[in-house]
């Protein structure tokens, strides 16, 4: 019998620290295998980890609320034979027993035996480092490595936090807004006496106060919860970084909406999926960057990254009413069945907060669904680091104009407003509205005659 060491697992490539949210199981609390014992969370996505072994908890070395680096050991399990003696001691953290070795290789892999994090991407300077996550915005806000050195962190060690660059620079962008007041120049001897001169006006020294707090009135102050801070932090770093430009088309998707009204029965006996818009949309995506390859970029200072694999972000409606963007991964190797797949169940389980980190990053091209909330149009923002973000309407039936070859006719049609919003420091709008326009002539030609 042995104990085993429960660390703070990788939850992705980039994720460096995680956010103890809620010990599940507290120290004495027996523990099944694969039963959760914690949830965490890093800026993607929340999530439960189980346990590697059943036991006891004997040990437990961090509280609600810490962040924690990605390796560090969070918990101690004792098997049950063992647990009436072991004893929460210091050296249990601190030196590995020879039987822990032996009994973490039991155990999966992704859980207890994760390497200790990569260090190649991080800057350490005199004890504490600089995420991937901090150096990119301080990149994008051309903070210089000077200037990142003299920033107070407020993380674990004093590690600089991505809140603690975001206020930097938005207490350096309030003070290059305080106004500069000339001094009056030295009356010359033709000048008016000096009582005579108009006084300079006095412009006051106002420090930042605090934010005001209505304690009357009919209101409700409402404290956003994690997740809102991090979208909010996410969406004011994206319009800081990316000059926005939205282009609108108008798409007749008539045939694609007769189409799947009579083949989604079908298709649910067939592949056992419900199949929606989004699926379809996605397709027509990846077919329009194919032909505009540039889309699917990203820049790095003065380079632009252009991405060979597709990977289309789509943004899902959580329970608690915040948005997460999913990510399908090399979307055009799949066919529309894959597609549809792959859309259902990283919707569902978006819904059930179930998404691993790694299922919510590494997108290139982002789309979201405005016209769930029946919306015909929208001007989204940029999903970062991408350059556009593809926004669908509602699909609404509209009298329009068809061309006949006995005239123009009136007709009652499946109408749709697309919109692209896309960063102007590499996409244009020549790239832009073309790749939007053929978007939508994906979406009008759609082959109806396709099999299932």
């Amino acid at each position: 019998m042995a104990q085993v060491e429960l660390i703070m697992p990788k939850m992705g490539e980039s994720i460096m620290e995680a956010t103890i949210l809620r010990w599940v199981k507290k120290v004495g609390d027996s523990v099944k295998a694969d039963e959760t014992i914690l949830e965490i969370a890093t800026d993607k996505v929340d999530t439960e980890v189980p346990s590697p072994i059943s036991g006891v908890v004997t040990q437990i070395m961090f509280q609600e609320n810490d962040v924690v680096p990605v390796g560090k050991i969070i918990a101690v399990i004792a098997t049950e034979s063992e647990s009436a003696v072991a004893k929460p001691t210091p050296s249990v953290a601190a030196v590995p027993l020879e039987s822990n070795k032996v009994a973490a290789q039991t155990v999966t892999e992704p859980i207890v035996a994760i390497a200790l994090p990569d260090t190649a991407n991080v800057t350490y300077l005199e004890g504490r480092f600089y995420s991937p996550l901090v150096k990119n915005i301080a990149k994008a806000e051309n903070i210089t490595q000077s200037e990142l050195d003299k920033i107070a962190g407020t993380g674990q060690e004093g590690r600089v936090t991505k809140k603690d660059v975001l206020d930097y620079v938005a207490n350096r962008e309030n003070a290059a807004a305080v106004p500069f007041v000339v001094p009056p120049a030295t009356p010359s001897v033709s000048a008016p006496p000096a009582e005579a001169a108009p006084s300079p006006i006095a412009v006051p020294n106002i420090q930042p106060s605090a934010a005001a707090t209505s304690v009357s009135g009919n209101v409700e102050i409402i404290e956003m919860d994690r997740m809102r801070k991090l979208i909010a932090d996410h969406m004011v770093m994206s319009k800081q970084t990316s000059p926005h430009v939205t282009s609108f088309v108008e798409a007749d998707v008539t045939n694609l909406v007769n189409w799947r009204s009579q083949v989604k029965k079908d298709y649910q006996s067939r592949y056992g999926e419900n199949l929606t818009f989004t699926p379809i949309f996605i397709e027509a995506v990846v077919k329009a960057i194919k032909d505009f390859p540039m889309i699917n970029s990203s820049v790095d200072g003065t380079k632009i990254i252009v991405k060979k694999n597709i990977n289309i972000g789509m943004a899902a409606a959580l329970p608690s009413g915040n948005l997460i963007v999913p990510v399908i991964k090399n979307a055009d190797m799949l066919n529309l069945a894959g597609i549809t797949k792959s859309v259902n169940d990283l919707a569902g389980r978006a819904r059930l907060n179930q998404l691993k980190p790694d299922e919510v990053q590494g997108g290139t091209f982002t789309l979201t669904n405005v016209g769930t909330f029946g919306n015909v149009m929208g001007t989204p923002i940029i999903n970062q680091p991408q350059v556009a973000i593809l926004a669908v309407g509602a699909i609404r039936k509209r009298p329009a104009v068809l061309e006949t070859e006995f005239g123009d006719v009136i007709a009652i049609r499946q109408m749709m407003f697309l919109s692209l919003s896309y960063d102007h420091r590499v996409v244009d709008g020549f790239l832009g509205g073309s790749f939007l326009r053929k978007v939508a002539d994906y979406l009008e030609n759609f082959d109806t005659k396709r099999s299932l």
